[in-house]
């Protein structure tokens, strides 16, 4: 069962810009609650709370009671606006929830165990490519966040919606071939991979000519004792005409 938080509101009579000011003179942001096949209500909210609500985070996907004239109305926020230069709310739209709906919410991604990671103990860093993730849920049980487990994940390795687990009785409307995260590189990692990959190629001829040299070395050698060996014979034949001459 989701959190459900409580807001409290008045009644808010007059629309329009006019009196949309008054209210937020008056300490209060107006508001409205539309859906489920009822009128729209106009209300106002506290501003202090509202804010405090906004800043903690997660106001997307929490469902509220807002409480009006006594009666409560199940909701979740789908939209509110900020101003731009003071950023404080300006206004909020309530989807009203009826019993059993669904809803489309987008759920935060959570990353666990990037510290043990392959890739990161190498040098490598966690990115993120997918922050939320579309999802259709029952309104009283939305996820606040899902799991993405990175602790085996090396360099240049990724992990996608596939690899993760998701809620019962929800639906994924986010592509389901979606990358949510990689473990890039560190700089300098491809020049590194490229140089060993060079070396390790210039080895092998480096080993073949060493062999080539080889084998080489003793046919020179071979070659070399051939003409020392017959340079013996013409001086042995040398030898016997000088015999000749003594008779």
């Amino acid at each position: 069962m989701a959190t459900v938080k409580e807001l409290k509101a008045t009644a808010r009579p007059k629309a329009g810009k006019g009196a949309a000011r008054a209210e937020r003179r008056a300490g209060r942001i107006p508001a409205v609650i539309y859906g489920n096949n009822q009128p729209p209500l106009t209300i106002s909210l506290d501003d202090a709370e509202l804010r405090l609500r906004i800043q903690a985070g997660r106001f997307l996907t929490t469902v509220h009671d807002i409480e009006l004239d006594g009666k409560k109305h199940r909701v979740i926020p789908r939209d509110f606006s900020l101003d731009p230069v003071r950023d404080f709310p300006l206004h909020v739209d309530f989807l009203r929830l009826g019993e059993g709906s669904k809803i489309r919410v987008s759920v935060p991604l959570h990353v666990l165990n990037a510290e043990t990671a392959p890739g990161v103990k190498r040098g490598g860093t966690v990115n993120i490519v997918t922050h939320t993730i579309e999802l259709e849920v029952p309104a009283d049980n939305i996820p606040q966040y899902l799991e993405a487990d990175v602790g085996k994940l090396d360099i240049a390795s990724s992990l996608h919606i596939t690899d993760i687990k998701l809620p019962p009785n929800v639906k994924l409307l986010t592509r389901d071939d979606a990358t949510l995260v990689t473990i890039v590189p560190p700089s300098g990692y491809n020049e590194e991979l490229k140089a060993a990959a060079a070396a390790a190629g210039g080895a092998a001829p480096a080993a073949g000519a060493a062999a080539a040299a080889g084998a080489a070395a003793p046919a020179a050698a071979a070659g070399a004792k051939a003409p020392a060996a017959g340079g013996k014979a013409p001086a042995a034949a040398a030898a016997k005409p000088a015999a000749d001459k003594k008779k």
